[in-house]
């Protein structure tokens, strides 16, 4: 299974659109094969800065392809990156901090 990643994995992006393929270089899907090395979905919080980097300058310099036009159908995947959207915070929400009672104090009925 790792011969045919290697010769023709792709990159899978979840996007807020769906998912995205790249197609990366030889040298680009081994380095992606140890980036994945024990798990097949990251999300971009857990890869280091220059992992990170790596897979931006990936997306942007390859593209992607969409699901509904994926000329990778048959192409093993190597990784997937979870990119989910920043929640939406309100300011009112954002200036006051949550409290919740310490639970080693009684609080009277």
């Amino acid at each position: 299974m790792w011969m045919e990643k290697l010769a023709d994995g792709v990159l899978c992006v979840l996007t807020p659109l769906g998912p995205r393929y790249v197609r990366p270089t030889f040298w680009q899907r081994l380095y992606l094969m140890w980036i994945f090395r024990h798990f097949q979905a990251l999300p971009p919080q857990v890869l280091s800065p220059r992992e990170q980097r790596f897979i931006e300058r990936l997306c942007s310099a390859e593209g992607f392809a969409a699901v509904g036009a994926n000329p990778f159908e048959d192409a093993p995947i190597l990784g997937i990156v979870e990119r989910r959207p920043d929640l939406p915070t309100s300011d009112k929400a954002a200036k006051q901090p949550v409290e919740s009672p310490s639970p080693l104090v009684r609080q009277r009925p």
